[in-house]
């Protein structure tokens, strides 16, 4: 059995302090960080397996790399929600964030009251949490009605005025992914875009355009329309 102390070890062992310098032009807090890749914590998290307390401990070791590696072998279907308001108050940089939603929060049972509640929390990553939720679960959530995400649109519309940079990318990327995931909600998706865009606010208009772009282009079009062909 993998301990904790092991685990830490081997990472202190892999750190890089070239790719720890190099963290910050990517917009990574590199405190307490190693300068380890992803591609290589994902490894590790593939022999150590899924060990819940095991995610806990590392988590808890405040180690950048050892916090993205819990979120990658901790089981989503013994994380409470306690647990989730934890973690969530503990980031610090937008790669812990959206690791934590995309690889783990967004298959627990608290995915969408999550999203609809840290979207009024004012702390820039838990904000940013909430939209990176919404973007993971339109991709992830396969089977979910499409009134789960028409509803996420109007907090996407609320919060496009906040001009952090971290925040207004996830409120972007969350509204290019709802946009994507079917014709229906590609029309809803287009239409809120352009409500946000009449928004005297440049965040908002930057996310209205940006979206617009994607959403409307004719590779996206053409995706979606092969996608209700199949289904048809």
């Amino acid at each position: 059995m993998t301990t904790t102390s092991e685990i830490l070890e081997r990472l202190r062992s892999m750190g890089d302090p070239e790719n720890r310098a190099g963290m910050t032009r990517f917009g990574i807090n590199p405190e307490n960080a190693y300068g380890i890749s992803i591609p290589a914590l994902r490894k590790i998290a593939r022999e150590t397996g899924k060990d819940h307390e095991l995610a806990l401990e590392l988590w808890d070791s405040g180690i950048h790399e050892a916090r993205i590696l819990a979120s990658f072998i901790d089981d989503a279907k013994q994380v409470n929600e306690a647990q989730m308001e934890r973690w969530a108050a503990d980031f610090d940089s937008w790669d812990v964030c959206d690791q934590c939603c995309g690889g783990l929060f967004d298959k627990t049972d608290y995915a969408y009251q999550k999203a609809f509640e840290w979207s009024e929390r004012e702390k820039t990553f838990v904000k940013r949490a909430a939209f990176s939720l919404m973007a993971s679960l339109a991709v992830h959530d396969k089977k979910a009605q499409d009134e789960k995400f028409a509803a996420f649109l109007p907090v996407i519309a609320r919060e496009s005025g906040d001009d952090r940079n971290y925040v207004k990318k996830a409120v972007n990327w969350s509204l290019r992914q709802i946009g994507k995931r079917n014709r229906r909600l590609n029309g809803l998706a287009i239409e809120t875009a352009r409500q946000i865009a009449e928004i005297d606010s440049k965040a908002a208009r930057w996310i209205a355009a940006d979206a617009l772009r994607e959403l409307t282009s004719d590779k996206v079009q053409e995706k979606l329309h092969r996608s209700e062909s199949i289904v048809k």
